[in-house]
């Protein structure tokens, strides 16, 4: 009996290479999608393919889709850049890989969110984030909605950006008052858990799962935490919202 296939929408991604890699180890076929599929190193092979395919272009999205067991959309955007913008993302985006899914027969969609995802949010992220969960449920109830923790790895751009920082600047800018609560998640624990959802396929579908580390922190702990094991002792000097993201 042939391995089954997934799709994973953002394959090359921060989060999406992991979820290749964790189905690949848990035996299943892969088609790893992206925009610019020549520039992956690595051939593919029997059990992985990287194909091209653009949330923006709805034919290359079904080709990508059809025949296979399950599909991921782990495309996220977390800087806007022209007609690349959350709501163009994150809601249309979702909504048109969504809608794809439905029409070619996927059995089992995984949308990939974020915690704290409201359409109510004063921040057009979060807000848009959680636009993008409605209009996917609206169109597959069954989806399951995985939201995610900010992830830390070896590649991140959030550690890795403090810990550069931290290392040059005597006085670091802790936007806000350092209270956001934050529950950093480890990138392959997430992988391996959208693997497991794609694999059992039987979890729950009426709620979303939230993926969170083992340890709550405020932003200021965790700038505390982290400059302590760098051996620094930078004063965490408070600014507005509007000058960064936390």
């Amino acid at each position: 009996m042939p391995a089954a296939s997934f799709t994973v929408i953002g394959g090359t991604g921060f989060l999406g290479r992991r979820v290749v890699s964790r189905l690949l180890a848990h035996g299943f076929a892969v088609r790893s999608v992206s925009r610019h599929p020549e520039r992956v190193r690595g051939r593919d092979s029997a059990m992985l393919a990287h194909v091209y395919g653009d949330i923006h272009d709805e034919e290359s999205i079904a080709v990508v889709l059809r025949g296979v067991q399950g599909a991921v959309n782990a495309v996220s955007l977390y800087a806007e850049r022209g007609n690349e913008t959350f709501h163009a993302v994150h809601v249309v985006g979702a909504a048109r890989v969504a809608r794809v899914a439905g029409r070619v027969g996927v059995e089992h969609f995984v949308h990939i969110s974020g915690i704290g995802a409201d359409p109510k949010s004063s921040s057009l992220y979060i807000a848009k984030r959680g636009e993008g969960e409605g209009a996917v449920k609206s169109i597959l109830p069954d989806a399951f909605i995985l939201r995610s923790a900010v992830m830390f790895g070896p590649d991140d751009a959030f550690l890795n950006t403090i810990v550069r920082l931290l290392r040059v600047l005597p006085v670091y800018p802790m936007f806000g008052r350092g209270d956001t609560q934050l529950q950093p998640a480890f990138v392959e624990d997430v992988g391996e858990a959208v693997a497991r959802v794609l694999e059992r396929g039987d979890g729950r579908r009426d709620h979303a799962y939230e993926l969170g580390g083992p340890r709550t922190y405020t932003y200021r702990e965790l700038l505390q935490t982290i400059a302590e094991r760098l051996n620094k002792r930078p004063i965490l000097l408070p600014c507005p919202f509007g000058y960064g993201a936390l």
